[in-house]
């Protein structure tokens, strides 16, 4: 499974969602699973995918579907 397939499925896992709604740039809050404890849930999903920690800020920072990507590039994550 190649990075983009992994961070896929910790959206479609974390939020139990198609992942069609992935090619609209998924916000926070665009769905109702996607509230502060979906975040973290998600977090954690994304952390165990590619067996990293995400600091604070980036957790914090982590908006969007896309947003995500850029966070996840800091970290070595290639797309």
């Amino acid at each position: 499974m190649n990075n983009l397939e992994k961070y896929k499925k910790a959206f479609c896992d974390g939020f139990s969602i198609n992942e069609s709604l992935l090619e609209s740039n998924l916000e926070y809050n665009s769905i109702p699973e996607w509230d502060s404890v979906g975040h973290m849930g998600l977090i954690a999903e994304i952390e165990e995918a590619f067996d990293i920690q995400l600091e604070m800020n980036d957790v914090i920072d982590f908006s969007s579907y896309n947003k995500g990507k850029e966070i996840l590039e800091k970290y070595k994550v290639v797309f």
